[in-house]
């Protein structure tokens, strides 16, 4: 897999995670703000994209968007809601809870069929598995953030899809590998 050739500039990541803030505070406020055009072409083009909600250091919410079908731009817009009201695995966010709250995006590569599970790189790649109708997705901060190593890693993202931990030496076991741009 070739270095993903992507990148924003300080601008570009600071009005993405404004958007962000304006999307939550919206829904907190119950009013609707019509999505504005983004500041610069490169939100416009499609990419895959995961919002992070943070609290004091510990998971709020992550909801993500793997398919480079839609622009950036309304890819962040709706996985902010996504990931501050609807992640499954958390109460709807607070007005009382945006105290502490951090925002983190990754902006993702196409995923690709990864050749060699001995070719990952942890910090570097994030990984989407598939067996059956099973599938789960890790994005490339996670292992870093818990000092896992790449085994870990690829056994982690397994458990995420619901499957046993070794199923990725499985030939039948699908493994794609991406790259993130995380701010």
């Amino acid at each position: 897999m070739e270095r993903f050739p992507f990148s924003l500039t300080d601008t570009e990541k600071t009005a993405l995670k404004d958007l962000v803030w304006r999307r939550i505070m919206d829904r907190l406020n119950r009013r609707e703000t019509p999505l504005a055009e983004p500041p610069s072409d490169i939100l416009r083009e499609p990419y895959g994209v995961f919002v992070t909600l943070k609290r004091r250091g510990a998971l709020r919410g992550c909801i993500g968007h793997i398919v480079a079908d839609r622009p950036i731009w309304r890819n962040v817009a709706d996985m902010a809601l996504a990931a501050a009201f609807e992640d499954p695995r958390f109460p709807p966010l607070g007005r009382a809870e945006l105290d502490g709250l951090e925002v983190e995006i990754t902006i993702l590569s196409p995923l690709a069929p990864c050749p060699d599970p001995d070719r990952i790189e942890v910090g570097r790649h994030g990984l989407f598995i598939r067996k059956g109708l099973h599938s789960g997705l890790l994005l490339p901060q996670v292992p870093v953030e818990w000092g896992w190593d790449r085994v870990t890693f690829l056994r982690q993202t397994c458990r995420k899809a619901g499957l046993d931990e070794d199923v990725w030496k499985d030939p039948d076991t699908k493994i794609y590998w991406f790259e993130g741009v995380v701010f």
